[in-house]
């Protein structure tokens, strides 16, 4: 028999099983979410098209699916890789059928022509696949410009309101003479929370933040020989809690009962400071949508490409111990420059949700799951302590499953042998509404203070191997459900917890 007639004869069999193993091993991607019967349909084309290659070198019904499929994935949400591994199972099952009934001075010019067309398909797809990701991020990188643009605008708009407010009483109002304060309106008592009582001859110091004492302390203590001088500042003022906040004051030279004292008009800016940290976020993710299209197109391709040939080698050819682990060495740091370069992506790509009525804590039995092997093998210890009053809610599984893994998995890589993880949740209450919280702590070297208020930064890191993107994205994931993410050093370790608000209803 020639190779188009056992290909022919063999139609449908080779349709069911690849229909079966893609739908079996890519679940999770998305496969399983599609009925059956059109994952049929679908391979069917997929045999036809490469028939059409084998049999007749007509490439042209190819060309056809591999645009259509790249479409249908993309839109899908899924990974190129996986896509790749798809069409390379058609190898996997059509290889021992054609062994078992072509001639064996046929064989090795049918599994050429088999590999070639293989070859074909992967480079062809990846290349339409990366096209409409480049596609998709230059679009996202052309909002976040416009998004850029209009904050700057919105910015300049509230900074003019301020500049107008800064004259009116309703700001915080004092009178600061000899370095203690004679007057004060309630709003200035109302912004460092006490009352005018006993706001009253206390040194003004007493309301500034100890590392911007020596620089607001300057400014009174200028030799200012004329009324009309004014000086304008920032810094944080100290509320009675202990809590600090971003402050501006506008202070002027007065003449008061007889003698000379500093009249002020201190107001909060905290929402002017947050709006501009939005600004430089807007900014980042603006250069990194710029840089990771380049990335895409310029690494990932030949990435993809060189995977899949290691790959092919290690399946046709028998290699001895040192050759073939050499081979597989290489596929292993393949993939890890895979998983860095998505990692960019995932941070460059706006977060889409998939809400699903989920229990949290079963997320985290299959997080645990997951991770088993690893965890073992370091022999670490898992405390849980999940509330069983945890009800189910609305979330995306699928991303806070990779978010919670993210995070077990940057605790596990620094713990000693036999570290500790521990792993609560619980309900809470943030403004009178329902959070569900989750905190995971170890008893590993922690995170230096100075450090720490950077640790969810994009490119963050302090591990040989890391991108520093792993807790931005996560970070990410957390904002996207409207929840809040911390880190926090521990007297034996450290913890990062986050919150999620509880939802029933679809958003």
């Amino acid at each position: 028999m020639e190779l188009k007639d056992i290909l022919l004869a063999h139609r449908k069999e080779i349709n069911v099983k690849w229909s079966i193993v893609v739908d079996k091993h890519y679940c999770e991607q998305g496969y399983r979410q599609e009925p059956f019967e059109d994952t049929l349909a679908v391979n069917l084309e997929a045999v036809d098209a490469n028939y059409a290659v084998l049999a007749n070198r007509d490439f042209a019904p190819l060309d056809d699916f591999i645009e259509k499929i790249a479409r249908k994935r993309f839109a899908a949400g899924f990974d190129l890789s996986d896509v790749q591994m798809a069409f390379e199972y058609y190898r996997t099952i059509t290889i021992p059928i054609i062994t078992k009934e072509l001639p064996q001075n046929k064989m090795t010019p049918a599994l050429e022509r088999l590999n070639n067309c293989l070859s074909y398909t992967i480079i062809k797809f990846s290349d339409y696949f990366q096209n409409l990701h480049e596609k998709a991020l230059k679009e996202h990188a052309e909002h976040l410009e416009l998004e850029v643009m209009k904050r700057t605008k919105e910015l300049a708009e509230l900074e003019a309101k301020y500049r107008v407010l800064v004259e009116e009483i309703n700001d915080g109002y004092f009178v600061e003479k000899k370095g203690r304060i004679i007057f004060a309106n309630h709003a200035f008592c109302d912004m460092h929370g006490y009352t005018p009582t006993e706001v009253i001859n206390q040194p003004y110091i007493n309301f500034v933040a100890s590392e911007y004492v020596s620089k607001v302390t300057s400014y009174f203590e200028k030799d200012l020989n004329r009324e009309s001088e004014s000086e304008q500042y920032a810094y944080k003022r100290l509320h009675k809690d202990g809590s600090f906040f971003p402050t501006e004051n506008k202070v002027k030279r007065i003449w008061y009962k007889g003698d000379y004292a500093w009249a002020g008009i201190c107001r909060d800016i905290t929402e002017r400071v947050k709006m501009a940290e939005r600004i430089r976020e807007s900014e980042k993710l603006a250069h990194i949508g710029q840089l990771t299209t380049s990335l895409a197109h310029e690494i990932r391709n030949p990435l993809s490409s060189i995977k899949m040939s290691i790959r092919m080698l290690l399946k046709s050819m028998d290699f001895d111990g040192d050759n073939k682990k050499t081979l597989e060495i290489a596929d292993r740091e393949i993939s890890h420059l895979e998983r860095i370069l998505t990692e960019m992506l995932d941070f460059a790509r706006p977060v889409k949700l998939c809400f699903e009525l989920l229990s949290i804590n079963q997320l985290i039995y299959s997080c645990l799951e997951i991770l088993k092997v690893t965890i073992r093998e370091k022999e670490i210890t898992v405390i849980e302590k999940l509330s069983k009053r945890m009800s189910p809610s609305m979330m995306d599984g699928n991303k806070i499953e990779h978010a919670i893994i993210n995070i077990l998995l940057n605790a596990i890589e620094v713990l000693p042998t036999g570290g500790i993880i521990s792993i609560e949740t619980h309900h809470r209450k943030l403004d009178h509404k329902p959070f569900i919280s989750v905190e995971i702590s170890d008893n590993g070297p922690g995170v230096t203070s100075e450090d720490l208020p950077y640790i969810f930064n994009p490119f963050f890191s302090k591990k040989k191997k890391g991108t520093g993107l792993g807790l931005s994205n996560v970070k990410k994931v957390v904002d996207a459900h409207g929840g809040k993410i911390a880190a926090s050093a521990t007297s034996k370790g450290f913890s990062i917890s986050f919150t999620i608000p509880v939802r029933k209803d679809h958003v």
